[in-house]
């Protein structure tokens, strides 16, 4: 019987026949992300390039972005140093938003603080800067300034296993690579490097991203489109609050 089954064209059972068993931190990890894993259509990866992309379908809500840097002037020993802060409100009824900014550095291109409010109210546009009231143009691009355009997103970033109650909203944290950045206010020079680390929070509820954390090494970088190149390490902290709380926004005081 036994040379009729090999004459058969049958064979005995192979080595690689048998299954490979996974080792027991692999089906650790696998049972982890199995029990932590978002909702359909978050599982396998998100995409937000500027991170408040679809912020405008939600009632109300409020964050903080800023940008700093400290570092040098590239190939100088001359220290320079940037921050941008800006808070925005909006409420999606009455076709409104606040803004409101803050920057100090001379990499912005001042050597003292500045700041300014700007109010969007339906087609109309407010803007206070120095006790002045203005509605021109100049407040039309402040009351419509966005995080997105500000400090970007994130082209693609996949889950990490991990979930938690953030900023209010149950989120999970997704990890990127460098290459996977959209960094509008960052331009590398010939020669110029990039290297980051940081992790994007999103709320599935709300096809939102509530937390944006990025810390990036940069040599021979433009930043704010300034004429000179720099080299150091730029900061980015984005934070989205009070989803569906609608605020009450008004024409700024001096207007």
């Amino acid at each position: 019987m036994i040379f009729l089954a090999a004459c058969s064209g049958q064979r005995g059972q192979q080595l690689s026949d048998i299954p490979t068993l996974a080792s027991p931190n692999e089906a650790a990890t696998a049972q982890f992300m199995t029990e932590n894993a978002p909702p359909p259509g978050y599982r396998e990866s998100v995409s937000f390039p500027e991170i408040d992309t679809n912020l405008p379908a939600l009632d109300g809500w409020r964050y903080v972005v800023t940008l700093e840097f400290n570092g040098i002037f590239a190939r100088t020993p001359r220290e320079t140093s940037a921050t941008a802060r800006a808070e925005v409100q909006f409420n999606q009824l009455a076709s409104s938003r606040r803004v409101v900014v803050e920057t100090s550095g001379e990499l912005i291109g001042q050597q003292e603080n500045n700041s300014f409010e700007a109010v969007r109210l339906g087609p109309d546009a407010f803007l206070v800067r120095d006790n002045t009231c203005n509605t021109g143009a100049d407040a039309e691009t402040a009351a419509d300034l966005r995080a997105g355009l500000l400090v970007g997103g994130v082209r693609h970033a996949t889950p990490t296993g991990i979930r938690a109650t953030l900023n209010g909203e149950e989120a999970w944290k997704y990890q990127f690579v460098t290459e996977d950045l959209n960094l509008p206010s960052i331009r590398l020079d010939a020669g110029g490097t990039l290297a980051a680390s940081g992790e994007i929070w999103v709320a599935p509820e709300h096809d939102a991203v509530v937390r944006f954390y990025v810390n990036l090494d940069v040599e021979n970088a433009y930043i704010f489109d300034r004429q000179l190149p720099v080299s150091g390490q730029v900061i980015v902290r984005y934070d989205l609050y009070d989803i569906g709380i609608v605020p009450n926004i008004t024409i700024p005081f001096g207007c």
